[in-house]
């Protein structure tokens, strides 16, 4: 999606064929696997019959194979959102016929309808989601999905242990800035009183299986509910940091608050943010480099000021030997991220003494106590 997002399980890029009186594709796949995709659809159609290609995005992983369709299906039409029609064009600068549709419009194609639902910001602002009448199959582009690559198709096929982790870390990572839009647009895509047999992501298995499951765990992701846990993250020189970060797990531990520790220098990234997005409480800690803090902290502070976390409750903690501003600097990262400070900062001198410690772990009650008021 544009920059590193760990991909452990792998992806796909999921684009979807439509055999009715007019021959429709609904998505394409990224560019570097645009001869893939006309090779599968050789093997079912010809691609020149394609009529119709219905975009629901313009990020590249998904419309990058659009000139490649087109290249071999001219006069089809590409179906787009009206803010599709703002992105899309500027995207390949191609004389391509384009039909903008609303939310609610129909477009027969034989035997079947394709329903448009416009879905602005559950993603991209030309995000739209598409419905095929008679096998009631919503295509929802990125929504439901997961990077998330299986020898099967469908959800019923897969460990639901590792597709419920790749899903929420999907949403965590992806999607939790337009909560709000979410929760939202499935408000309305409900209202339609359409039937949903089978929803089909453009990344990922294919849920037929309760397919309205996903649907429901969105639900619960976009408004803003956590565990009653901690994630503490880290980083740290001569390990003063470290032993901060422990005791002030012991302070959860001791007071029945489940926490996990992540130094983030060897931490995957994306993994310690879906950690925090389940989390109540997030507690940071970090020495002083340079007036600063360690670098490996940096991007994470980022994204989760970016990601717009709901609800969130948190402290700060670090060592230093002399300037010893990094406290002062989470403080206000957490600040600026919304996350409410719970507990005051703790410092310490180079390495941490047994006040200190029981300072940190003290930390970790006033944490954990705020966890459960909570």
């Amino acid at each position: 999606h544009g920059y590193e997002l760990s991909t452990q399980r792998g992806s796909t890029y999921n684009a979807y064929l439509i055999v009715d009186r007019e021959v429709v594709l609904v998505d394409t796949v990224w560019g570097p696997f645009k001869e893939q995709l006309i090779e599968n659809i050789r093997q079912i159609i010809d691609p020149s019959k394609i009529s119709i290609v219905v975009a629901n995005h313009g990020e590249t992983d998904h419309s990058g194979g659009l000139p490649a369709v087109m290249a071999c299906a001219p006069n089809a039409t590409v179906v787009v959102s009206t803010r599709g029609h703002e992105s899309i064009p500027r995207h390949y600068y191609q004389n391509w016929k384009f039909k903008p549709v609303k939310t609610g419009e129909r477009m027969n194609i034989g035997e079947s309808d394709l329903i448009f639902v416009e879905a602005p910001m559950c993603h991209w602002p030309d995000t739209m989601f598409t419905y095929l009448t008679g096998r009631n199959i919503l295509m929802p582009n990125d929504a439901f999905g997961q990077h998330y690559a299986t020898a099967f198709r469908f959800n019923d096929q897969v460990d639901q242990c590792e597709l419920y982790s790749e899903a929420l870390k999907y949403y965590a990572n992806i999607l939790t800035p337009y909560s709000k839009q979410v929760a939202k647009k499935i408000d309305d895509v409900l209202a339609l009183n359409l039937p949903v047999s089978i929803i089909a992501p453009s990344h990922g298995v294919i849920w037929r299986q309760d397919p309205l499951q996903i649907v429901k765990a969105y639900q619960k992701w976009a408004s803003g509910a956590s565990e009653p846990s901690a994630v503490i993250i880290y980083d740290t020189m001569w390990h003063a940091t470290q032993r901060m970060a422990e005791a002030s797990g012991a302070g959860l531990a001791a007071s029945g608050v489940p926490y996990k520790l992540y130094r983030m220098a060897v931490s995957d990234r994306n993994d310690v943010l879906t950690e925090i997005f389940k989390a109540k409480a997030v507690i940071i800690g970090s020495p002083t480099l340079n007036n600063g803090l360690l670098p490996h902290l940096m991007p994470i502070l980022e994204e989760i000021q970016g990601l717009r976390f709901q609800n969130k409750i948190g402290a700060a903690f670090g060592s230093y030997g002399w300037s010893g501003e990094s406290v002062q600097i989470l403080e206000e990262h957490l600040q600026k991220s919304k996350i409410r400070i719970v507990a005051p900062g703790v410092k310490a001198k180079w390495q941490p003494s047994a006040d200190d410690l029981a300072a940190c772990e003290q930390l970790g009650k006033q944490v954990a106590a705020a966890v459960k008021a909570s």
